[in-house]
């Protein structure tokens, strides 16, 4: 049985927090990414849930979670407030394991990577999403290398050109309303007013981290599990499992068979390897 509760934020917002399995076991807390709201991990907490507690909940401005009422509100550094206060519910005195995809894993470097939450995330597994400033050292290190590696940051450019799309004032927003960047995306345009205010709010995460934040740049030493999905038309293979090379001394990664939305198409594949590196962390 799942159970939903509320998580005040440093800023006045409620977040929707849910949770499922053995409160006893090793906790697992899943953050998902744009524009997808909790309910994306569902195939993968159904195969996780009799093993470990599982914790899942909506980012703000995203499913049941209040928005903020600016930009400002959708920061890097206040989303990691986000999380430690889910945590400070969910599991204050044990450390959790870290499951995130797109924007989520975005967000899951910056807390592993920051003095905040040192001891309070026991191992991480990424899903097409490397941090802010790990995608931009790869870039800047491709320029300077061969014209093949240039090449390939070309080709990953040619993949993001949604970041440009995103920082248009307004033509985003039509795009969505419209149904046409659904079609662009590959994705069958929702009817679900909600769904469409998850899209158009999550736009901010764009717009307010433009800049990669110094807190983002350092390493951690905790285990951590890269899933590539090698069909992702949006985050190349090379970024995937070159950019986050030099920031974890204990790096897992692996290659996987599916797209960007892998957790949906093929939920074992994400909830074996999780279980794996939790299983491994555990026993020490």
């Amino acid at each position: 049985m799942t159970s939903h509760t509320v998580v005040r934020t440093t800023d006045g917002l409620d977040l929707a927090v849910y949770q499922t399995g053995d409160p006893q076991a090793p906790t697992i807390v899943a953050i998902h990414g744009y524009p997808d709201n909790a309910s994306v991990w569902d195939g993968v907490v159904e195969l996780l849930r009799d093993r470990f507690r599982v914790v899942s909940y909506d980012v703000r401005g995203a499913g049941r979670s209040q928005a903020p009422a600016n930009r400002a509100g959708y920061r890097l550094d206040q989303l990691e407030a986000d999380f430690d206060a889910v945590l400070q519910q969910v599991s204050p005195d044990r450390p959790v394991h870290l499951l995130a995809h797109d924007w989520g894993s975005i967000q899951g470097w910056q807390f592993v990577t920051s003095d905040r939450l040192r001891g309070r995330i026991a191992s991480y597994t990424s899903i097409s999403g490397p941090g802010l400033a790990q995608a931009a050292r790869w870039a800047r290190g491709k320029v300077r290398l061969s014209p093949r590696d240039l090449a390939t940051l070309l080709r990953q450019l040619g993949h993001s050109y949604y970041l440009l799309l995103f920082q248009v004032p307004g033509l985003p927003e039509f795009g969505w309303r419209s149904g046409l960047l659904d079609r662009l995306l590959g994705q069958r345009p929702s009817k679900d007013p909600a769904a469409l205010a998850d899209k158009i709010n999550g736009l901010q995460l764009y717009r307010a981290n433009r800049r990669p934040p110094r807190s983002g740049a350092s390493g951690t030493d905790i285990p951590v599990q890269v899933l590539a999905p090698t069909g992702d038309p949006f985050v190349g293979q090379p970024m995937q499992t070159e950019a986050p090379v030099p920031y974890a001394s204990d790096l897992r990664i692996r290659s996987v068979s599916g797209g960007h939305w892998i957790m949906r198409r093929h939920p074992e594949v994400v909830a074996e390897a999780c279980a794996e590196l939790v299983d491994e962390v555990e026993r020490g």
